[in-house]
């Protein structure tokens, strides 16, 4: 087994130490995730990786799949569909759409993010289905959401209407806004809209149940989901000047609790925590012992600039180690990566950053060599028996 040297960070004056761990957020969530998108940082998790009843927030993924269908072609914003009996008989929260209709792929997305249409999601899922069925659509939807890493989802429908079997967790409803804002930030502005008026037939549902909208806090999107079983829950996302952030909840008693709950968590990503700069490129950090070297070691650096996200309230260093395979064999190449940095901010995830060596390295002559050798025997007969080769 490879033995790992661990090499304490302590006294690096740009380093950050906190001297209190980040205020972790109170959630009353069954269920919660949050992450800044911009750094990659989870700055919560509860429950993360339990499947659970999704509700309408599953209807990202029949949107993530029709967007990849316009993207490639298989369908297009302007083209009509038309709504089968089986679209025009879900209830709850719908378009009024019935079988003399033919609408816009434009319009049904519309419907499906602002007034969260359960038959528009049925009319796109039975043109995109393998077989022109919703269920066949649903074992499609698992499929890919499968391949795109959402290992804790699987879909029986098309909407979220409460199914035996219909699954999300909020690690993958998180890892899903996030593909729709990275991969579609042509389609991502609709999610922002609050309100949309189909052809005047729905007066009651013309507006966006993201209670976030409009409140000068950056949210723009993503989707509501709420089932007697799955309480009240919101895939959401907001913008402030550099840093993105993303969340998902369920679990909540009410749409107040949901929008208090959003608007808190927003609050406390934004406030609580800030990029700061930890190293800057070719700052020595440790060094490495480099094993029959012209020199005896080598320093150890960071390529290139090192900011973490932390939080706001922090002393002067943080916590952390370097870890390398020691010692380093002869010769070392300047810019060879040699070593981790591992940065441990109290509350969240590990930071692990590569150090490079600082010049290079070659190999010793013969008579530092020996010496080497000299030194090793000398250092084993020193510690006795146990020390022997």
């Amino acid at each position: 087994m490879t033995r790992f040297f661990g090499v304490a960070v302590s006294t690096l004056a740009a380093l950050w130490m906190l001297s209190a761990p980040a205020a972790a957020f109170e959630t009353k969530a069954g269920a919660a995730y949050i992450v800044d998108q911009t750094s990659g940082t989870v700055l919560l998790s509860k429950e993360a990786d339990k499947p659970i009843p999704p509700a309408s927030m599953s209807k990202l993924m029949t949107l993530y799949v029709t967007f990849e269908a316009i993207r490639d072609g298989r369908l297009s914003l302007n083209e009509k569909l038309p709504v089968s009996r089986h679209a025009m008989s879900y209830g709850g929260s719908t378009m009024f759409l019935d079988t003399t209709d033919n609408v816009r792929v434009e319009d049904l997305l519309r419907g499906i993010i602002v007034l969260s249409g359960n038959d528009a999601c049925v009319v796109l899922a039975e043109a995109l289905s393998p077989d022109g069925t919703e269920a066949g659509f649903a074992r499609y939807m698992t499929q890919r959401a499968q391949q795109m890493g959402m290992t804790n989802s699987t879909f029986m429908n098309s909407n979220g209407w409460p199914q035996a079997g219909h699954r999300m967790s909020v690690r993958d409803l998180a890892l899903l806004a996030n593909r729709i804002i990275t991969d579609f930030p042509n389609f991502y502005p609709l999610f922002k809209e609050q309100e949309f008026e189909f052809d005047g037939r729905a007066p009651s549902n013309t507006r966006n149940r993201n209670p976030l909208l409009g409140l000068g806090i950056g949210a723009d999107g993503l989707k509501t989901g709420h089932t007697e079983e799955a309480g009240y829950g919101l895939v959401g996302s907001a913008k402030q000047g550099d840093r993105r952030v993303i969340f998902a909840i369920s679990g909540l008693p009410s749409a107040q609790a949901r929008a208090a709950e959003s608007r808190g968590i927003v609050n406390w990503a934004f406030r609580q925590f800030a990029q700061r700069e930890v190293a800057k490129a070719g700052q020595e950090i440790a060094r490495a012992e480099v094993w029959m070297g012209a020199e005896p070691d080598v320093g150890l650096v960071p390529a290139e600039d090192i900011s973490a996200l932390l939080p706001v309230f922090a002393g002067d260093e943080i916590e952390g180690e370097v870890v390398y395979r020691g010692p380093v064999s002869a010769p070392v190449q300047q810019g060879d990566t040699l070593a981790e940095l591992v940065l441990k901010p109290e509350e969240l995830d590990e930071i692990r950053v590569p150090l490079v060596a600082d010049r290079s390295v070659p190999r010793g002559g013969f008579l530092s060599r020996i010496a080497t050798v000299a030194i090793l025997l000398l250092d084993r007969l020193n510690k006795g028996p146990e020390g022997a080769l």
